[in-house]
C-alpha cells in the first residue's frame, strides 16, 4: 500500500463510516436470537448512505429523493417504536403494510436503496474496466427497474449519462480505488445479512416481496 492509500485509510471517510455502521448491524443480526434489530441504529446507519446518492448526482436524484425521505420517516418512527418488528406488526394489525407513507412501506423502499448500493458496489469492484454508468445501469436493472413504471425506467436510464466518472466519484468520497474497494467489500458483506433479515420479517408475516 502506498503513502496515499495509507492516508486515505486513516481518514474516517463516508465509505468507512457506512461500512462500520453496517458491520455493527450485521453483528446484531447474527445475534438476533437474543434481541430484534433496533430501529434507531438501523435508521442512523441508513442515513449515512444518503451521501452516496448525493455523490452520484442528478442521475440518481430519483433514488436520493425516495431514499432520504423514507429514512427520515424511520428516524422519526424510532422515537416511538423500538424495533423493525414493532413497525411491521403495527402495520400488519392496521392493514397498512403497503399503504403509501406507512413505516412498513418506507422500510421496504429503504431496503431497496441499500440493495441498490450493494449491487452498484459489486459491479464497481468486479469489472475493473467498466464505467460508472455501466455499473449503475446494471445495478438499477437488477434491483429497482422491476418495480418501476416504463416512464420512470426511461428517465433513469437517460439520466445515467450524467453520472460522474469513477475517478470523480472517488474524489468526492475522498478515496483511492484501492481504499474504496476495501470499504465497498466491507459494506457488501455486512449489508447482505441485514437485507436478508428485513426480507424475512416480511416473509414470516406472509407478505410477498413483489412490490
Amino acid at each position: 500500500m502506498d503513502e496515499e492509500d495509507s492516508c486515505k485509510d486513516a481518514t474516517v471517510t463516508p465509505l468507512a463510516a457506512i461500512a462500520e455502521a453496517f458491520e455493527v448491524l450485521a453483528n446484531w443480526v447474527d445475534d438476533c436470537s437474543s434481541s430484534d434489530l433496533r430501529l434507531r441504529p438501523f435508521s442512523d446507519a441508513c442515513s449515512l448512505v444518503s451521501v452516496l446518492f448525493n455523490c452520484l448526482g442528478i442521475a440518481f436524484k430519483f433514488a436520493e429523493l425516495e431514499y432520504v425521505s423514507k429514512v427520515h420517516d424511520l428516524v422519526e418512527a424510532s422515537k416511538t417504536y423500538d424495533t423493525l418488528q414493532n413497525i411491521l406488526d403495527l402495520d400488519v394489525k392496521n392493514g397498512t403494510v403497503r399503504t403509501p407513507g406507512s413505516h412498513s412501506r418506507n422500510l421496504r423502499r429503504v431496503r431497496q436503496g441499500l440493495d441498490l448500493i450493494r449491487a452498484l458496489f459489486e459491479q464497481f469492484i468486479s469489472i475493473s474496466d467498466c464505467s460508472l454508468r455501466e455499473a449503475a445501469s446494471t445495478a438499477y436493472t437488477q434491483v429497482c427497474a422491476p418495480y418501476h413504471t416504463w416512464a420512470v425506467r426511461t428517465a433513469v436510464y437517460a439520466g445515467m449519462y450524467a453520472l460522474p466518472t469513477k475517478e470523480q466519484l472517488l474524489f468526492k468520497l475522498n478515496e483511492t480505488r484501492v481504499s474504496a474497494e476495501k470499504k465497498m467489500r466491507r459494506y457488501i458483506d455486512a449489508s447482505v445479512p441485514v437485507i436478508e433479515y428485513i426480507d424475512k420479517l416480511y416473509i414470516s408475516r406472509n407478505i410477498t416481496l413483489d412490490w
